[in-house]
């Protein structure tokens, strides 16, 4: 019963407790729709207000934004106003600095350039008053677009065109003056020491414009390219045409003046001599070739029995060689004008890039060039035309002038193809080499007609059997192909038609080098076989059989010597290997034929077998004397006196033979000593006992001693 009253009290406690909550939550709740009820009011009351206040304000704001955009449109067409008008101010504004010039010198007699600083300051770009009349320029060409839009007939417009305009002639006007002004040739000695020097060409600073003008120019190209104006760059082309080709005349008077290709600039203190490329450095072959034929034709008149004629002749050649020392500045000038023409060209196309747009630089720097490129090849087209002339008069070593400028086109060719790329003047070099290799191969195929075809005229045969010219002549020729034994060989390997040059001998992949060797090998065999024909020819005009074989002796070893001493040898051995053995056999039956001409001499000292001449050796021995017979006295007087008649014949004869080479003249004189002298001892040694006669001295002339020292005489004419 206590457990049930208990829970009773608890759910009793519980019941009251939750009945508290609930009349709280009841006096909640009715708070809480009073206070609804106030906001509610409240926002109605809010609400209402602002309806109000919105159609009070609504109003109020359109207005304000249509007075704000009535405000624009007033200031937008004010602003309008005043840049319409301000194209109405543009010709009175700028009129003043468009006429008188960028530089503020409309009169041309007035002095340029007055508020500029010196041209030799360096700039980063234009001065300020080329900009201020950029700027000027700008204005006037915005007035023309705007009148030729809204106002095509406008007298305005009129005005500012005709002051653009003018505003253009006068940029353009200046372009040419800037360009004019500062453009200078290139002294003779910058353009030397240039290309002497060892290091790179690019160290030696060549400046043809002041930076500054340079940037100027640079400016107004800009401006007149986005006018669509090319006329400049026509100017441009032309004045540095004219300023190149001065360049090149200067260095033509300087070399003329000084009279040589090779110099010092004053500049370089004497550190720096010129050296073109793969070009001999002082004189060219042609010239060299003058100096051996000099030296060979002294040395030929030292040893040998010159006539009058041939003095007279050699004497003339002086007036030939003062004309050759010409020819050869020519030809050197030539050389130093082709690759100083190379070096400016390249300046002038480094020039360009910022004063020519890129896309112009092909047309205009053709433009620039062709005077100059055209001059050069003038140049190198006159020393063919002039070699040509002298090869059609039979003068073939005019050829020689010929290689010394196609070796030099050659090595720079390339150079040029990449100078010149993208234009016209870059076929030329290709052309002219063409042109030189016809004419130097015509020529070298002329020349061994001309070998070939020498007159056999006993007047053009020298009296003492000395080397001919024509020997002398076609060998310092040959040693002069082998100066330029490459230019030669490529120079007979273009004119692969010819008959003497065969084109089927070489193995594949054979370099062009030794095709050129060989080629060259072959035409040199050929000049020495035409020229051993044309020997055995003209030796048939001597009478004396001697002289014949002297000649042909004097001949065969100067061309044998000739192939030895100048590196010759070493070319003809690649087709004919044999050459040397074949020269040395010549040689030696030549010998063995002028020996012949001692006959009449041994035919009277030789022992000749008998019972007389036993009997006369044996007397003195067996210490007896024998009276000889008449007869046989005589016999003995007749070989003593034909003896000495004989010698004394040989030796005024051939005293006169000359032998221009020591050493073959003193090998001449030993074999002559050691063919006689034994004979004759022997002969004397034997004879001069005997009683033969009472005057001795009248037949036993000669001792010995004297046949030696007679025959040490012999090829000598002041003997």
């Amino acid at each position: 019963m206590e457990d049930l009253s208990a829970k009773k009290r608890e759910i009793d406690e519980k019941l009251q407790m939750e009945t508290q909550k609930l009349a709280f939550l009841k006096d909640s709740l009715n708070k809480s729709n009073q206070l609804t009820e106030n906001m509610v009011s409240i926002l109605e009351s809010f609400s209402s207000r602002l309806h109000k206040l919105e159609d009070t304000i609504v109003p109020v704001h359109r207005d304000t934004k249509n007075l704000q955009k009535l405000q624009d449109n007033i200031d937008k067409t004010l602003s309008s106003l005043d840049h319409v008008i301000s194209f109405y101010n543009v010709a009175k504004d700028v009129e003043q600095t468009i006429r008188e010039g960028p530089y503020g010198s409309p009169d041309p007699l007035a002095p340029k350039y007055p508020d500029r600083e010196s041209d030799n300051q360096p700039s980063d770009g234009p001065t300020g008053r080329l900009d201020s009349y950029l700027q000027s320029m700008a204005r006037v060409q915005n007035a023309v677009d705007f009148f030729s839009t809204n106002n095509p007939g406008s007298p305005e417009l009129h005005t500012v065109t005709q002051l653009f305009e003018s505003g253009k002639d006068q940029l353009e006007r200046e372009f040419r003056n800037l360009l004019t002004r500062h453009s200078r040739p290139v002294p003779a000695v910058t353009i030397l020491d240039m290309l002497g020097t060892e290091d790179d060409p690019e160290d030696i600073p060549l400046e043809h414009l002041p930076e500054r003008t340079v940037a100027e120019l640079t400016e107004i190209s800009r401006w007149l390219i986005t006018q669509n104006s090319t006329d400049f760059m026509n100017v441009y082309a032309q004045i540095r045409s004219n300023t190149l080709l001065r360049s090149l005349d200067g260095l033509k008077e300087h070399q003329a003046k000084t009279g040589t290709a090779t110099g010092v600039s004053p500049a370089s203190g004497g550190s720096r001599k010129l050296a073109l490329k793969d070009t001999p450095t002082k004189k060219t072959a042609y010239l060299k070739g003058r100096t051996i034929i000099r030296k060979a034709g002294s040395s030929i008149m030292k040893h040998s029995s010159l006539t009058l004629d041939t003095a007279r002749r050699q004497g003339s050649n002086v007036v030939a060689e003062l004309k050759d020392d010409v020819s050869d500045t020519e030809t050197d000038t030539c050389i130093l004008c082709i690759s100083a023409l190379l070096k400016l060209m390249q300046s002038e196309s480094k020039l360009m890039e910022g004063v020519i747009p890129e896309r112009y630089h092909n047309s205009i720097f053709e433009q620039l060039v062709q005077q100059s490129m055209d001059g050069v090849v003038a140049d190198v087209e006159n020393i063919a035309t002039s070699a040509k002339r002298c090869i059609g008069k039979h003068d073939y070593s005019a050829v020689l002038s010929i290689f010394p400028v196609l070796k030099h086109l050659r090595a720079i060719n390339p150079d040029y193809e990449e100078a010149l790329k993208g234009t016209k003047q870059g076929q030329k070099l290709p052309s002219l080499m063409s042109t030189l290799d016809t004419t130097g191969a015509k020529a070298l195929e002329e020349f061994i007609d001309s070998i070939k075809n020498d007159p056999d005229k006993q007047s053009n045969m020298s009296k003492d059997g000395t080397v001919h010219e024509l020997t002398s002549n076609a060998m310092i020729f040959l040693q002069n192909l082998l100066e330029y034994l490459h230019t030669a060989g490529g120079m007979l390997a273009a004119q692969v038609a010819a008959s003497w040059c065969p084109v089927d001998i070489y193995p594949a992949g054979m370099k062009a080098a030794e095709i050129n060797e060989r080629k060259l090998s072959i035409y040199i065999g050929k000049v020495l076989g035409a020229l051993q024909l044309n020997l055995e020819n003209k030796a048939k005009g001597y009478d004396d059989p001697a002289l014949t074989a002297i000649f042909l002796l004097n001949n065969y070893h100067y061309i044998l010597k000739t192939l030895k001493s100048s590196g010759l040898m070493r070319v003809v051995v690649l087709q004919t290997s044999d050459i040397e053995e074949h020269y040395e056999d010549i040689i030696r039956e030549q010998k063995r034929l002028y020996s012949k001409s001692w006959s009449g001499v041994l035919r009277h000292i030789l022992e000749i077998s008998g019972k007389t001449v036993s009997q006369q050796r044996a007397a003195p021995q067996m210490g007896k004397k024998f009276k000889l017979k008449d007869k046989e006295r005589q016999t003995i007087k007749d070989r003593f006196k034909g003896f000495n008649q004989e010698f004394d014949d040989i030796y005024r004869t051939q005293k006169g033979y000359a032998i221009p080479d020591q050493e073959l003249r003193q090998t001449l004189r030993n074999d002559n000593r050691d063919f006689i002298l034994p004979a004759y001892t022997a002969f004397r040694e034997k004879y001069e006992p005997m009683q033969f006669t009472k005057n001795p001295e009248k037949y036993i002339k000669y001792s010995p001693e004297e046949v030696s020292a007679t025959i040490d005489r012999f090829f000598d004419l002041s003997a």
